[in-house]
């Protein structure tokens, strides 16, 4: 139950990503939602300070603190949160809007390169703690805080990822990330040293995978019809969602030996990395015309239309 509700907070992104960008153009709209995505970061406060306050003020505590912080938001927003000037109220039903938004290609192409980008992130902020505990016999509290130094670098890699996406293309910037996970996913396949070659792998695959995410979604206001990005949105983040879910029961059954989990998303990677260099790069040249906007940003040449 608790979940349903949780995930119905999560709506607040489908709805945040073309609330922001609308008060964008979209030559800064990656910068703008990556800054606005950086709110995972949630994550690693909940990391440095759930445990701490169980122990200082019991288990109730966070539980209390839960509601009362977006109680508290949601005043602020009430007040204070406007919507672009311009907007258009749509006129058809949510199921029309759904089913025409699920019948758009680059829904399904962001939602594959999301699962993997920001379902990675996910899947490594929950299951972390369990990896360092059992592969390398860490106490709950120090795996707390070195899950936290997992997601601080996929927070702050965010926007930069969004900004790299508005200068040189999201495409170019998922072919570096991925490639970047790929690589640190095999090395922490082999359980090397947590000090220095773990500490360096975990690092560098959450900021990829941060960056990553970013990507993504510059991705999706670039090519997304302006009256469908909030809808191609929520589509793409339940796809994160489920991809996060996915990975913590394979490396639960892989106890003890987690070798091949992180082999298995090196594979992810690549696949994703090769799927980037052509189906997305083919469904940006197929966009003809109506890619004249976005020819210098998507990091690939769009060949002019046949007379």
């Amino acid at each position: 139950m608790g979940g349903f509700f949780l995930g119905i907070g999560g709506t607040a992104f489908a709805v945040g990503v073309p609330f922001v960008g609308a008060w964008f153009p979209p030559e800064r709209r990656g910068l703008a939602i990556g800054v606005f995505g950086a709110g995972m970061g949630g994550t690693a406060i909940s990391a440095l300070t759930t445990v701490r306050l169980v122990k200082a003020h019991g288990m109730a505590n966070p539980f209390l603190i839960t509601p009362a912080v977006p109680a508290a938001y949601a005043l602020v927003s009430a007040l204070a949160l406007r919507d672009a000037p311009g907007r258009t109220v749509p006129t058809e039903s949510l199921g029309r809007r759904l089913a025409a938004t699920l019948r758009l290609g680059v829904t399904w192409l962001a939602s594959a390169l999301y699962a993997v980008a920001f379902g990675g992130y996910v899947a490594f902020s929950v299951y972390l703690p369990t990896y360092l505990k059992t592969g390398y016999g860490l106490t709950q509290a120090d795996a707390a805080n070195r899950m936290a130094g997992f997601v601080l670098p996929a927070v702050v890699m965010r926007p930069v990822g969004g900004r790299l996406s508005d200068r040189v293309g999201p495409l170019r910037v998922l072919a570096v990330t991925l490639a970047v996970v790929l690589v640190a996913a095999f090395v922490q396949s082999f359980t090397p040293p947590l000090a220095p070659v773990g500490t360096i792998a975990f690092p560098a695959m959450a900021a990829a995978l941060g960056a990553g995410s970013g990507a993504v979604f510059a991705l999706v206001a670039l090519l997304a019809p302006a009256n469908k990005v909030g809808s191609v949105t929520g589509v793409v983040g339940a796809a994160g969602g489920l991809g996060g879910f996915v990975p913590p029961p394979v490396m639960g059954s892989l106890y003890g030996s987690y070798a091949l989990g992180l082999v298995l998303l090196a594979v992810v990677a690549a696949a994703a990395l090769a799927f980037t260099g052509t189906g997305v790069r083919h469904a940006v040249t197929r966009r003809g015309p109506s890619t004249e906007a976005v020819r210098a940003r998507v990091g690939t040449r769009v060949p002019e239309p046949s007379p």
